[in-house]
């Protein structure tokens, strides 16, 4: 499963992994939604229905390029630095091409499936 997300005139393309809260994210889409700044390393929305966290990994070390669902909160998060894990972190997949798009993305994002 791959998805896109689309950002001022730019593509960030993420490969899914096999997940429940992947499978999840990538039934809710295709998606227009705000993304946010969040911290200093990462761009965070919240997809309209909360994922299920069973047989999803946690995100033990996120690096620069990955696709996360922090449960607490409900948001998903795209890292455009190494961050680490925090509680509550899921890892949902990783960026194949366009990661030096993130870290400007805002407004409204654009997100669809790839076939």
């Amino acid at each position: 499963m791959k998805i896109s997300v689309k950002s001022n005139g730019n593509t960030t393309i993420y490969e899914l992994n096999n997940s429940t809260a992947s499978k999840e994210l990538y039934e809710q889409l295709p998606l227009d939604i705000k993304v946010e700044n969040y911290s200093h390393d990462e761009k965070i929305f919240y997809p309209p229905n909360k994922l299920s966290t069973n047989n999803t990994p946690l995100a033990s070390n996120a690096k620069t390029g990955t696709l996360a669902y922090y449960a607490p909160w409900g948001d998903v998060v795209m890292f455009y630095k190494d961050f680490g894990s925090a509680s509550g972190l899921y890892e949902l997949g990783k960026v194949i091409s366009g990661s030096e798009y993130i870290k400007n993305m805002s407004g409204t994002v654009e997100i669809e499936k790839v076939e």
